[in-house]
């Protein structure tokens, strides 16, 4: 089969649009000789708790799922009674992008918090940790928080260690959603356990996805005493995979020799790279009108354009509104993003705003 697609398109939209990283195909094509045992018994299953295992000390539990939605929901079902509650920030990806999954298909009652930043904090929570014991309030139950979040931002192992002991303190248990957990801890420089289980984390979403897999994340079981009955919500949920040897080998191809951190690395710093760009042409006047709302902290640049330049921008560069009333826009790296381009779009960036 030829290829449907113009493959010299590169755009900012998200790092979902990046392809599959050749070590990550070559370990599917690798999985695929011979036979297996079917739904998770296959030695790269086996591997890839070896690894995390590696990561996060003895005694976790992985499971490999589809996506990050299915991740996310059966992790906080798992964690939860049908009466539970999660608080999470209103700009959570469980909150805005996964289609009310949470709700109708986890039937978990999401009470969210506004943040200016994408970040919860212990007097944040407090904003909806109450309650309890009240039959007329769904119980709050597990805070829920994103690292790296939506809006680009980190949470310190600080930052994490505090919310942990205060969502423990009343009872509570802490879920990280982490689909792009490899940009963080690329970012902060620190091993994976320091800000996840040794933090107070009880329950990970380990996102493979936007960083070089082809499909796959899994919830990761830091904890287990906060979580039940996954075996059974997997399939529940229809999040187990018959052929779960080529989601886990993506996942093993990923962690088995670093390769996660060195994708990471590289899409946070083709973020840095455009937004030193952006910064200079605004110091020497070669690009105007554009305002960063955000610190560039792990693999996005997010910023407000003049009117009108976003869509002429699109017109060889596809990227998203963030928020359409504020003019703001979101720029992600991949990581296969090149150094070309972003030269290529800060250059238009230059063109469109100075027209």
């Amino acid at each position: 089969m030829t290829s449907l697609h113009d493959t010299s398109v590169r755009g900012f939209a998200s790092d979902n649009y990046s392809g599959i990283h050749p070590d990550v195909l070559a370990a599917i094509t690798a999985a695929n000789e011979g036979h297996q045992v079917a739904y998770g018994e296959d030695v790269y299953t086996a591997r890839l708790l070896e690894l995390f295992t590696d990561l996060l000390g003895d005694g976790v539990e992985a499971y490999p799922v589809f996506n990050g939605t299915g991740a996310n929901v059966v992790g906080l079902q798992s964690m939860l009674p049908r009466w539970g509650a999660v608080i999470s920030a209103s700009t959570a990806h469980i909150n805005v992008d996964e289609g009310g999954a949470p709700e109708r298909v986890g039937g978990i009652k999401l009470l969210t918090v506004p943040t200016d930043d994408g970040k919860l904090t212990p007097e944040l929570v407090d904003r909806e940790a109450w309650g309890w014991g009240d039959e007329h309030r769904a119980q709050p139950l597990v805070v829920s928080i994103t690292q790296s979040t939506e809006l680009g931002t980190l949470y310190t192992v600080d930052e994490i260690r505090e919310l942990a002991a205060h969502a423990h303190g009343h009872g509570m248990r802490l879920h990280m959603d982490g689909a792009r957990i490899s940009n963080a801890a690329a970012a902060l420089n620190e091993p994976l356990r320091a800000f996840t289980r040794d933090a107070g984390v009880d329950v990970l979403s380990f996102g493979g996805t936007k960083n070089g897999a082809m499909i796959g994340e899994a919830i990761v079981v830091l904890d287990p005493e906060a979580s039940t009955g996954l075996t059974y919500l997997r399939k529940l949920d229809m999040q187990l995979s018959s052929k779960m040897r080529f989601v886990s080998a993506q996942l093993v191809a990923l962690l088995e020799d670093g390769l996660w951190l060195r994708n990471a690395r590289h899409s946070n710093a083709m973020a840095q790279r455009l937004r030193a760009g952006v910064e200079a042409g605004l110091a020497d006047g070669s690009i105007r009108g554009v305002e960063f709302t955000q610190p560039t902290q792990a693999n996005g640049v997010f910023a407000t354009l003049p009117v009108g330049v976003a869509d002429r921008l699109r017109q060889s560069f596809r990227f998203y509104d963030w928020d359409e009333l504020r003019r703001e826009v979101r720029w992600m790296c991949s990581f296969d993003t090149t150094e070309d381009d972003i030269d290529a779009f800060i250059a238009a960036i230059a063109r469109e705003t100075t027209a």
